[in-house]
């Protein structure tokens, strides 16, 4: 099968007992690349990519309305600095249109819902409700973290929290014990799902062995990984910085670079069958509504 991701070195070395995917040793160069293919992905259907990652900045949105509704604002940063953690599974619709996109195909909004309708679904959502977990105890520690600094005392208002995080020692402790311990937890989700949902996605591999081969990736290639994170955060923020509204760029860009990191760190199997298309969706008429929604109950001639 030919593929225009080659890497810049050849493939590792596998063991002949080894039926995983084969990795290949990408460089910096390689993340320029997956970054400007994704976003070529995302020029092509930017409609479809915002309408799919709209969540994202209304979710943020609502975040910091609750926060400054129910003084809740220490929580503000680890919730934003948490979208790293959901975003892999958040990105699924996005994957399957550059894949679409990848085979020459001109991808709909409609589309991105297959995923729904993959036979690894099961999987990714397993892996997903684990981030899903790990972003939760994230939450939890943070609070925990700034309670040992401030106690239980809520921050008055924006002015008021700011001079206390960055005028005192405490506020300085909870910069760098919080940055360290969210490193932690960006970390461990960066190694189970850097390739582990386009694997399933295009190789419809098990849970397990996606996030074994996420492991693998990034033994193989931690310089390369490391600078992916960097690049991963530094994007967030910048897209958390204006209302959160960024994130509606920011989010598909790496959704679809994600897709070509994917292509570019993991050999084609030589072996693997092309997925038969899936059969067209019948039309009905709006006529139907809400009949079509029940379609068990239609009958011929009805």
């Amino acid at each position: 099968m030919a593929t225009p991701y080659s890497g810049n070195a050849p493939p590792l070395a596998q063991p002949a007992q080894d039926t995983g995917p084969i990795i290949r040793r990408i460089g910096l160069s390689d993340l320029h690349d997956a970054l400007r293919r994704g976003w070529e992905d995302f020029k092509e259907v930017p409609s479809h990519a915002i309408i799919l990652c709209v969540i994202y900045p209304v979710l943020g949105l609502v975040l910091a309305r609750a926060v400054l509704g129910y003084s809740v604002l220490p929580l503000l940063f680890p919730l934003a600095a948490g979208f790293a953690l959901l975003g892999p599974f958040a990105a699924l619709g996005l994957y399957e249109l550059s894949r679409r996109r990848e085979l020459g195909q001109e991808p709909s909004a409609w589309d991105a819902l297959d995923v729904f309708r993959s036979p690894s679904f099961g999987a990714m959502l397993g892996v997903g409700t684990l981030l899903f977990a790990l972003f939760v105890v994230w939450i939890a520690t943070a609070q925990a973290i700034y309670v040992a600094a401030f106690g239980y005392e809520a921050a008055a208002e924006i002015p008021d929290f700011a001079r206390r995080v960055l005028t005192s020692p405490q506020g300085w402790w909870l910069i760098v014990v919080g940055c360290g311990v969210g490193f932690l937890f960006a970390l461990v989700a960066l190694c189970i799902s850097v390739v582990s949902f386009p694997l399933m996605l295009d190789r419809h591999a098990s849970a397990a062995e996606a996030m074994v081969t996420s492991l693998r990736v990034v033994a193989a290639n931690p310089v390369a990984m490391a600078a992916w994170g960097l690049i991963v955060a530094a994007l967030l923020v910048v897209g958390s910085i204006p209302l959160f509204l960024g994130l509606a760029v920011v989010v598909p860009l790496l959704g679809h670079a994600t897709w070509h990191l994917y292509r570019e760190v993991i050999a084609p199997d030589p072996f693997q069958r092309p997925t038969p298309p899936r059969p067209p969706r019948e039309k009905r008429p709006a006529a139907d509504f809400p009949a079509n929604l029940f379609p068990w109950r239609r009958k011929d001639g009805a």
